[in-house]
């Protein structure tokens, strides 16, 4: 039988690595509805290709372009945020949620609805909401699979494994783009630097997030919401070749390491035949022309985010929320070179503080407070911003 999906975020990295593993055995599925942002020419592609049911651009007033793009495919158009809930809300069996920010967890919360696979790549759903998206998944019976290739590598490394019998969880990091600068010249990088990784091809704004170990901060906090580990379990290792994407401990002493080549087509192509192990387009390792894996331990005045995201997982409630809305918007600050690179982390503890100590972060966790929680923090952000300017 053929299996009906869906990919919301269809035109970034994880949508079109997505899009490739599907054309490789296109007669299998049957594609519901495929998201994109301003792409057109992308997603239209997609869509055709795929013929999907639906093409939903974020962006109503590229509806027009959408169209035109479609006309003669027998594809319908659509575009905005109701649009793409209408789409999410079409049955499927298997849905990735891509979409970058918090734009992605309505439309995942609706998929879930339907009971089947949700294939998580949205950092935001987890780090801002997840006890709700956790909820919802089990009232609807659904399952969650995580995408990131480190929680990929959390999930495979402990299947088959007691719970009660971890101790320890490991998640590794590349470093960044300046894991081997002199601390000292880390105040004066610029965005062409922070915007080359050593060993990924991304986009910029997670390219960035990686310098600055954002990334890993969110990859903390969804650790502990996604698999229920305790903050004091969880560790971060800098590992260069980034081939070994997490470990975990046993109370044995005895360690389970998940290794597989830097290519996200693994961790999506697992969460795409979960249960089953199907052969994926991957590069074998060679461990003698490998040689050596080296490890560091991370420096905490080199990646303030790293002690951030531990006071969010002990703040808890819609901090996380607060925590994703401030890091985007130093991030946006320093793109727009209104902050240093190193300015972002200060930026991001600012709205925490604010936001923990009116006692924000303790409203119940709806929807409707997250995107206020998230529109407050923004506001934090830019009043930071203004502040440092004067």
């Amino acid at each position: 039988m053929t299996r009906r999906i869906s990919i919301f975020g269809v035109t970034g990295s994880i949508g079109q690595s997505t899009v490739d593993l599907i054309k490789r055995d296109q007669d299998a599925y049957d594609v519901i509805a495929l998201s994109g942002g301003r792409n057109i020419a992308q997603l239209a592609q997609d869509a055709i290709d795929l013929k999907a049911e639906i093409a939903v651009t974020a962006f109503e007033y590229l509806l027009p372009d959408l169209r035109a793009a479609l006309k003669g495919s027998g594809v319908e158009a659509a575009a905005g945020e109701v649009a793409l809930l209408e789409a999410a809300d079409r049955p499927t069996d298997w849905c990735m949620s891509a979409i970058v920010g918090l734009a992605g967890l309505a439309p995942g919360m609706r998929a879930l609805r339907h009971g089947g696979v949700l294939a998580l790549a949205n950092k935001e759903s987890l780090v801002s909401a997840g006890p709700m998206i956790m909820a919802e998944a089990a009232k609807y019976g659904a399952t969650i699979l995580p995408v990131d290739s480190e929680h990929s590598a959390i999930f495979q490394a402990l299947t088959g494994e007691p719970r009660d019998a971890v101790e320890r969880v490991i998640i590794t990091a590349s470093g960044g783009a300046f894991r081997d600068w002199p601390l000292d010249d880390l105040r004066h990088a610029t965005l062409a630097q922070a915007s080359s990784h050593p060993n990924w091809d991304m986009g910029q704004r997670i390219t960035i997030d990686s310098a600055s170990m954002f990334n890993k901060a969110m990859e903390i906090i969804e650790a502990k919401e996604f698999f229920k580990f305790s903050p004091a379990q969880i560790e971060v290792l800098i590992h260069p070749q980034s081939l070994i994407h997490a470990m975990i401990g046993y109370n044995d002493g005895g360690l389970m390491a998940h290794v597989g080549p830097a290519d996200m087509r693994h961790a999506i192509g697992f969460a795409l035949h979960w249960p089953d192990r199907k052969h994926l387009p991957v590069e074998r390792l060679d461990f003698a022309r490998i040689g050596t894996f080296e490890f560091r331990a991370p420096c905490d005045t080199r990646y303030p985010a790293l002690r951030l995201a531990r006071e969010v997982m002990d703040t808890g409630g819609l901090s996380g929320a607060a925590f994703t809305a401030a890091k985007d918007a130093a991030l946006d600050a320093f793109i727009a070179g209104r902050c240093g690179f190193m300015d972002m982390a200060g930026m991001v503890e600012d709205v925490l503080t604010r936001i923990t100590r009116s006692g924000d972060h303790n409203a119940s966790m709806t929807l409707e407070n997250i995107r206020l929680t998230d529109h407050l923090a923004q506001k934090y952000a830019a009043d930071t911003l203004t502040a440092r300017a004067s």
